[in-house]
């Protein structure tokens, strides 16, 4: 342990105590002294210190080390402490030739002793002997005889050992001269000596790591590795508490220790107490799982082996949980018993609930190599693919073509089998999926009320995600009251909350169900399809600030419980969400996380909509050739047959209208639409085509074509579609002659204000400012126009910030703001606005929200809504779209 262990003890009581027995043997009152503790805690360095002292006080000494490769070399001790003695040449050669013999002679016995004790009378003599419990019995015998005759020389003895005590340790203290010499794990004070003013490093930390064993300590402090110095302190005990240590290492818990090792539970119990005295467990676990690594790795293959697969046996036997059978099934790493297959499996499951997906992977890989039944063995197969999927859905393909044979086989049952379908659809394999459905529906599967029900909850996802496949499934049936395997779940609400959004639009109750779906919903719970139906209810059902929370608490969610998988689609939902809050570069960064976090081909015909969701920020950001390369990404050819693809047409619809291609953009849009109204999902929260085509015509100049798109959106839109309605009537404005665009852009934007999408508003607002210059009210351009650039310098939307600098000019962002105009002077009889109301009029006139005013003004909503109700009297107006009109120019 160096100069730090010897600095420490030299200002310890145990050498205090070895001086004043040495200065008593020196003055002829021989003396004996066992130093006594836990493995590696200071013996070794007590036993050096003391050395150094008695040699400078001018004792001689002679020193030996035992070891355990040494203890069965007959007076090897002996001669590493003969080596410093002046012996005549004829004893010398007396222990060479006993060291072939049997017991040790007297006469050797003798001749030792009175030549050491002798030795003594010359010149005081101290023997050190450290590790005395490796001691080969012959030395041990010379030494316990050399004891017995020392009381009356100036020679002392000192040997040095771990718990528990040797023979020759008992023997030694038999004798009233010998003094015991305890030595223990360092306090908190010690560490913190060792320690020092290095800033760095805390005292108690490393206490609490250590459990004060200074060779732990040293080892901490020279930043060495943790466990190899464990396994130094192993080494220094003996067979019993190494034994011990590899069982508790393997076993982690006492429990079964002993019938694991085949050892008596008392011997166990000793070697247990002291290696907590060494400090390397704490309550009969170590102290660190790095310390109980390093011993099992020390272990060797072959017997981890054994041990491991003991220890199943043992825990499977007692009724131990299935998670600590299994643990100790798949350390084995050889194929188990049949009857682990269901443990492995219940493990598998428990561990899919608490989000570690790896060690339920390798759980059912394991159950399936021992299982031999083809229905049992398809079933594992099955929650293996779910299982894997979660990670890479990529990763169980092979497992896609073991299912399908054992389907062909008959031994995949059919709620089964539809998971094999999803995967195929996922895959766009739609040939092969079309193939295990058909064979469902012609086989007697559906007589099963399991089946039926899986069915039954598949049924409305399958209408809402793969539309052209709801042919080769027949229609559930209605449910009986007597009828529970058939009782709706969470999975078949949420989907049928999604349909209704799909075909008739968004409605209160319908978001409201979503919302009871997803409270406290957690994903293993509920499974994926579950939470990305509510999710997408409300996002499609224009609630998007709804769906948010939820969408956050899930992605965290399935951050911690190792689901990339879950997480891509997720993210996804979530680029959508931000994308229609108006939050632009969120919205690429939860798609770009979506589209990283399954590697390769991973996404299957899913990749649609993640590449949608990243394209469309993109593009409204103005990086258009960042839209082109990912465009360019390789599609899977049968994704139009799902309704990701739609979100494909209207992305690429947009990439081409914005890279000056609008025919082509006219026909992904007309794609798009067909494809919706032939599927009965024409709903504008899914995707406004109609606007998108409507967009087109524009860029072409058929604004007579575009109009009357958009009046038939518009008419199509109920109370719930106010965001499609504000986007519709801000475009409508373009098809319309100047002076009645104004009021059209001022509604569009007070509705969008509303919904809270600060990217559509801010495009109503820059459209404004654009009306009224080309109006020639450059005051009231300049003063929406301020707002408008701070809302599109908010989104990072850079075309519109580039308009508003060519409209407006290239300091709007900087420019103070004009000093407020006078309202028109009212006419013969009319009360005139007092400078509260006028204050209001402006802003209002200017496009703000009440709660915006009211935060200008430092006021309440209220006494905004109060002043204008007054203003429109006086003004002689009903809204604040009719505002501007009094408003004069300045």
């Amino acid at each position: 342990m160096g100069d730090i262990m010897m600095d420490l003890v030299e200002r310890d009581e145990q050498l205090d105590l070895l001086d004043r027995l040495l200065a008593e043997s020196a003055a002829g009152t021989g003396r004996i002294a066992v130093v006594c503790g836990p493995v590696a805690t200071g013996k070794s360095a007590l036993l050096d210190a003391f050395a150094d002292r008695a040699r400078r006080a001018g004792v001689s000494v002679l020193s030996a080390v035992c070891s355990a490769e040494e203890s069965g070399l007959r007076l090897g001790v002996l001669r590493q402490l003969l080596r410093g003695a002046h012996l005549t040449s004829e004893a010398t050669d007396r222990v060479v030739r006993s060291s072939a013999g049997g017991m040790v002679e007297t006469e050797l016995l003798e001749d030792v002793c009175r030549t050491l004790l002798d030795a003594a009378e010359r010149n005081p003599l101290a023997l050190v002997l450290d590790d005395a419990h490796w001691a080969d019995p012959a030395s041990a015998q010379c030494l316990s005889s050399l004891a017995r005759r020392a009381r009356n020389s100036r020679l002392m003895v000192l040997i040095a050992e771990p718990d528990p005590p040797s023979e020759l340790r008992l023997e030694l203290l038999r004798r009233p001269s010998t003094r015991m010499v305890p030595v223990g794990p360092l306090s908190l004070d010690g560490v913190r000596r060792m320690v020092g003013a290095d800033a760095g490093l805390c005292p108690d930390e490393l206490h609490e790591l250590s459990g004060g064993n200074p060779l732990l300590v040293a080892a901490l402090l020279r930043a060495e590795e943790y466990g190899g110095a464990v396994l130094g302190c192993l080494r220094r005990g003996d067979a019993g508490m190494r034994d011990a240590a590899a069982g508790l290492a393997v076993l982690g818990t006492t429990r079964w220790l002993d019938r694991l090792l085949d050892r008596d539970a008392m011997e166990i119990a000793t070697s247990l107490r002291a290696l907590e005295a060494a400090g390397l467990l704490l309550e009969g676990r170590f102290r660190d799982d790095s310390g109980r690594d390093a011993v099992l790795v020390d272990l060797g293959s072959a017997r981890r082996v054994e041990l491991h697969s003991r220890a199943a046996d043992l825990a499977f036997g007692d009724g131990a949980p299935p998670s600590v059978v299994a643990g100790h099934l798949l350390a084995a790493r050889r194929t188990p018993a049949p009857w682990a297959v269901p443990v492995l499996e219940a493990a598998a499951a428990l561990a899919l609930t608490e989000g570690n997906t790896e060690l339920a992977i390798e759980s059912l890989r394991l159950a399936g190599a021992a299982c031999e039944d083809g229905p049992h063995l398809a079933r594992i197969r099955t929650t293996l693919l779910r299982a894997q999927w979660r990670i890479d859905p990529n990763a169980p393909t092979p497992l896609m073509a073991e299912l399908a044979d054992a389907h062909r086989r008959g031994d995949l049952r059919g709620s089964d089998a539809l998971v094999l379908t999803k995967a195929l659809l996922w895959h766009g394999r739609f040939d092969a999926a079309r193939d295990v459905l058909t064979s469902l529906r012609e086989s007697d599967a559906f007589a099963d009320p399991d089946t039926l029900a899986e069915l039954r909850d598949t049924y409305p996802w399958l209408r809402c995600s793969y539309t052209p496949f709801l042919d080769y499934v027949p229609r559930p049936g209605a449910r009986g009251p007597d009828s529970p395997s058939l009782a709706p779940g969470r999975r078949w609400e949420a989907a049928t909350a999604l349909d209704s959004v799909l075909s008739w639009g968004p409605s209160e109750p319908v978001v409201a169900e979503a919302e009871r779906i997803l409270r406290n919903a957690r994903l293993d719970e509920m499974g994926m399809d579950t939470v990305e139906s509510a999710l997408l209810a409300l996002t499609y059902g224009e609630c998007a600030d709804r769906a948010a929370p939820w969408c956050d608490g899930l992605i965290e969610d399935a951050g911690q419980r190792q689901a990339p998988t879950r997480h891509a689609r997720l993210s996804t939902i979530r680029a959508e969400i931000s994308f229609r809050q108006g939050d632009l570069l969120a919205a690429e960064q939860h798609a770009r996380r979506g589209l990283d976090a399954v590697p390769g081909t991973g996404l299957g015909v899913t990749v649609g909509g993640s590449l949608a969701s990243l394209l469309l920020p993109l593009l409204a950001m103005g990086h258009d050739d960042l839209a082109l390369e990912e465009l360019s990404r390789t599609v899977p050819q049968g994704m139009l047959q799902s309704r990701y693809g739609l979100h494909y047409l209207q992305a690429r619809g947009r990439c081409r209208l914005r890279t000056g291609s609008p025919d082509l953009a006219l026909g992904d849009f007309q794609a798009c639409g067909e494809l919706m109204t032939r599927w009965n999902m024409d709903s504008a929260g899914l995707i406004a085509w109609r606007l998108d085509l409507a967009e087109a015509r524009l860029a072409m100049g058929d604004r007579e074509e575009a109009r009357r798109l958009l009046q038939e959106q518009l008419t199509r839109c109920g109370r719930g579609m106010r965001r499609t309605r504000g986007i519709a009537t801000r475009m409508l404005a373009a098809t319309v002659e100047g002076r009645r665009r104004p009021a059209l852009l001022r509604q569009a934007a007070e509705v969008l204000e509303s919904v809270g999408d600060r990217y559509e508003l801010a495009r109503a607002l820059t459209e404004l400012t654009a009306a009224y210059i080309s109006l020639g009210e450059p005051r009231r351009a300049a003063v929406i126009g301020r707002r408008a650039w701070g809302l599109a310098q908010g989104c990072h939307a850079l075309p519109l910030t580039r308009q508003l600098s060519v409209d407006v000019g290239p300091d709007l962002g900087s420019a103070p703001p004009p000093p407020e105009a006078a309202p028109e002077a009212p006419g013969p009889g009319a009360q005139p606005l007092s400078d509260a109301e006028r204050r209001v009029v402006q802003l209002a006139a200017a496009a703000y929200t009440n709660r915006e005013i009211a935060d200008r003004l430092y006021v309440t909503v209220s006494t905004v809504e109060q002043h204008l109700t007054r203003a429109y009297r006086k003004l002689n107006v009903t809204n604040r779209a009719d505002l501007s009109a009094v408003i004069p120019a300045g």
